[in-house]
């Protein structure tokens, strides 16, 4: 998630310049968006289903800001989830993350054969338009939940193998990189207006996904962890309705 979050303010700040080189007036419009939306990646898959508020932004509102919600499910087979703590993967908290390299001594597998996570978040969404058919966006989950089945993994530790039992990481947050907790879903896409209600999308998502172990397996350099993490790129494509 450390190159998403640099480009999500990245993003911000280009749109925004965006937003005040408009030059034609016009009322502020909200919009209120469903979407549903599949992701396929390898031996791995998701479908998202949300709900957002959009508010026209700037004299001619092509770019648009709001809040939404929404639920992923994600399913996978044969993945390996690495040490979640970012005292262990990055050394360090706070904003350095960003710039932190992994520490590959600090992290160690827990392997699992199949998943199924679901998670219900907050999200964030922006959108600019390119013209009368198509727009370009960015979303995040902010905050929420996730749930799902109890799964038995292997923890791997310098190739030492136990087996122990693990649950979805129950809260989910944006922090800032390795910092980040839980599950947490992101989108690069393109849209397409069929009308003045429907359109089509398409474009990448980067979904992280955590389990927390049933005791702290990992001990090292004196920390203690029972979060692992997987990360993910999904090709996704959605159909919205525009209210």
């Amino acid at each position: 998630m450390r190159k998403i979050n640099v480009l999500f303010f990245m993003i911000l700040s280009s749109l925004s310049l965006l937003a005040q080189e408009n030059k034609e007036p016009k009322k502020t419009k909200a919009q209120n968006i469903a979407d549903l939306s599949f992701g396929v990646g390898s031996k791995q898959a998701n479908i998202s289903a949300s709900y957002m508020h959009l508010w026209g932004l700037g004299k001619r509102q092509k770019l648009k800001l709001g809040i939404g919600g929404r639920f992923t499910s994600s399913f996978a087979t044969d993945k390996y989830y690495t040490t979640a703590n970012a005292k262990l993967t990055s050394g360090k908290t706070g904003p350095g993350v960003l710039f932190a390299d992994d520490i590959p001594a600090n992290i160690d597998s827990f392997f699992v054969g199949k998943t199924q996570i679901n998670s219900l978040n907050i999200s964030f969404n922006s959108e600019y338009t390119l013209s009368n058919k198509l727009s370009v966006g960015f979303n995040i989950d902010l905050l929420g939940i996730s749930f799902g089945a109890n799964k038995n993994g292997t923890y791997i530790n310098n190739g030492n193998n136990s087996i122990v039992g693990s649950k979805p990481t129950t809260v989910n947050v944006l922090l800032i990189s390795d910092n980040d907790l839980g599950s947490l879903n992101s989108e690069f896409f393109i849209r397409y207006k069929i009308n003045n209600k429907w359109s089509l999308r398409g474009g990448t998502s980067f979904l992280f996904n955590e389990y927390t172990t049933n005791t702290k397996v990992q001990q090292t350099n004196g920390i203690s962890n029972d979060r692992f993490r997987y990360k993910s790129l999904y090709a996704i494509v959605g159909v919205s309705y525009n209210f």
